[in-house]
């Protein structure tokens, strides 16, 4: 009777064996504690390391607020605020909007203008003048009421990119995104795979793809030597901006197994993720 059960156990067994693992549960990990800027680390052009400029990065109503109301004018005091700690492997998503009016000197083209910079340089290695960390740029804009204006563009401070095959010099490029009016809510999520793909996602739909982010080439070379990742920052750039929500995955675990890296990519993005208002 025993043997019989054994044999009867077995197919079970193999059976079970044999099931595919579940893809595991990924949690995001929420980058500010909505009470302070512990954690962050202000760098404010014409100014030292962690010196908040005219409180212009404040946390108001469990928010991070980029916000004017104590300069004067400008004067091309570009910031941003750096999170801690450096990325490689991840997924972040922020929802942000656009308030106010932009402060007095601010130029042109920042009117509704903000971003998140990823892939991006060691804060404390800044210049006290320098405008914008070499970084990638994930550019947020706002509409202007009056014609088409994307977000989630592509701006490239120090580096350059590869889009369909091709090395792509020009600084910025748009992305297919709707246009956002108002002061509505948005979310943004970046996918970036270490040196190799980055993807730009506005309320869950893909809007921008490109591949082999890297800095700015020396020497004429045609590329420049590839960046695995880097800092991540919120930008400052004279138009008041608000972020309720700044998170991220950490994907470095599945970095060196491309078929798991690709199922937990697949799972996170099968879910649309859209900001409520």
């Amino acid at each position: 009777m025993l043997r019989a059960a054994i044999i009867i156990c077995l197919p079970f067994i193999f059976l079970g064996s044999s099931v595919k693992k579940p893809a595991p549960k990924l949690k995001w990990q929420q980058l500010f504690n909505g009470k302070n800027l512990k954690d962050w680390t202000p760098k404010i052009r014409y100014h030292d390391l962690n010196e908040n400029y005219g409180n212009t990065f404040r946390i108001v109503d469990g928010k991070i607020q980029v916000n004017y109301d104590q300069y004067t004018k400008f004067d091309e005091q570009f910031g941003h605020l750096f999170y801690k700690k450096s990325y490689s492997y991840y997924l972040i998503g922020v929802e942000y909007r656009f308030t106010g009016d932009q402060v007095k000197g601010g130029p042109g083209w920042a009117f509704r203008n903000s971003g998140v910079m990823i892939h991006g340089q060691d804060p404390a290695n800044m210049k006290k003048d320098q405008d914008f960390p070499n970084s990638i740029e994930v550019q947020l804009l706002g509409g202007a009421g009056n014609g088409d204006r994307s977000t989630a563009n592509l701006c490239t401070p120090g580096t350059q990119f590869v889009l369909n095959g091709k090395v792509i010099k020009a600084h910025c490029i748009e992305s297919r995104s709707k246009t956002f009016n108002g002061d509505q809510w948005v979310r943004v999520e970046v996918l970036a795979l270490g040196d190799s793909t980055i993807v730009h996602y506005v309320n869950g739909e893909e809007v921008l793809r490109y591949d082999r982010p890297q800095k700015d080439p020396v020497k004429g070379a045609a590329e420049g030597e590839l960046i695995k990742g880097g800092s991540i920052s919120l930008q400052s750039e004279s138009h008041p901006v608000e972020f309720r929500k700044v998170e991220i995955i950490d994907l470095e675990k599945y970095a060196k197994d491309p078929k798991k890296l690709k199922e937990v990519v697949d799972q996170l993005m099968a879910e649309k993720r859209v900001a409520k208002q």
